[in-house]
């Protein structure tokens, strides 16, 4: 990271030599940057996390064997459990090199995460002989979270599923959040006819998802006007591998699946560009930065389901548990 941030620095300087207008102090914005870095790995990545939850799960109706050609839509509706502990985090004028809080003989502060409250702290710094304020971003003010998506699965050749998910954006206070993704599930108990016979079914999936996100940021006001870095966008890469088995009881089926999945993420300030940008390329220096926390994560998630047809529709309850907890309830209708 700190060859990063030399980098960084070697850029405003070379910036600044060439700027005609005006200069910028150098070492003051570098330090602003090294706090932006620090505040974005706090504040986004309990949503980031969630977000791989919340596409992790109901990708399975069914184990079961799909007939050629059989296509199956359903309307879910995903539930997540935001957990208490991911709520906040503690903000300490030690963790900071340009800001400070702005409360006098306050050392450190409880400060909301994406998937906090709509509380705040405000924090001051100072920018060429000016005065900076800075009030940090809310956070969505939920307990659960709530969205609706379509899925979508084609019986193939030989007992496998083609899958595909897409979700509307959804608009949340100060969040906007999308996922969509494809996937081919294959039927394994096909291959026993001891399994088939007693109605247990096995299966594995491997499925690719998009998780979009983009929450307000920071709000930076200064000499130079405003610092264009209003908005950080999070973009997800997610694989995933999962194994699922169930037992039919007449019209209800009962699974249980294991999923495994890694997932890259990676962070961009993106939004109109602030005053600034006529003296340097801010948001281009501080993208540059933000690959020092770009990452991948790997889980393990644990799923139960139940499904219950009536006709050709289908009514299916799903948890998915680990470090989180996720619902998501379908209705789905074969054709």
């Amino acid at each position: 990271m700190r060859k990063s941030v030399l980098k960084g620095i070697v850029l405003f300087v070379f910036c600044v030599t060439n700027a005609k207008a005006q200069s910028i102090p150098v070492e003051e914005i570098s330090s602003l940057i090294k706090d932006a870095i620090f505040f974005t790995d706090k504040y986004v990545t309990p949503a980031t996390d969630a977000a791989v939850y919340q596409a992790a799960s109901g990708w399975v109706n069914t184990p079961k064997k799909a007939k050629l050609w059989d296509f199956t839509l359903g309307l879910h509706g995903n539930i997540f459990f935001v957990p208490q502990s991911d709520r906040s985090f503690r903000l300490s004028n030690n963790d900071l090199s340009f800001f400070k809080i702005n409360k006098e003989g306050v050392e450190s502060a409880l400060t909301p995460s994406t998937l906090g409250s709509d509380e705040y702290v405000e924090l001051i710094g100072e920018l060429n002989g000016s005065q900076v304020s800075l009030r940090t971003p809310e956070g969505i003010d939920r307990e659960v979270v709530f969205y609706p998506y379509l899925q979508g699965s084609l019986g193939l050749l030989y007992g496998t599923e083609f899958i595909g998910k897409f979700s509307p954006m959804i608009k949340l206070k100060n969040v906007d959040y999308q996922v969509y993704g494809l996937g081919l599930k294959h039927n394994l108990s096909q291959y026993f006819s001891s399994l088939e016979k007693r109605k247990l079914h096995l299966s594995v999936l491997l499925a690719y998802s998009k998780e979009d996100l983009t929450v307000n940021f920071l709000d930076v006001q200064t000499s130079y006007g405003n610092l264009g870095l209003n908005a950080l966008n999070s973009l997800i890469d997610t694989w995933q591998f999962q194994v699922n088995a169930s037992k039919e009881f007449n019209k209800f089926e009962l699974s249980a699946g294991f999923i495994m999945n890694t997932s890259d993420f990676e962070y961009k300030v993106n939004g109109p560009k602030g005053e600034i940008e006529k003296i340097t390329p801010l948001q281009d220096v501080l993208n540059g930065q933000l690959k020092s926390i770009a990452r991948t994560k790997f889980n393990a998630i644990g799923e139960v389901s139940g499904r219950y047809q009536f006709n050709h529709f289908y009514i299916q309850q799903t948890l998915a548990f680990g470090k989180f907890v996720n619902s998501n309830t379908a209705l789905q209708y074969e054709f």
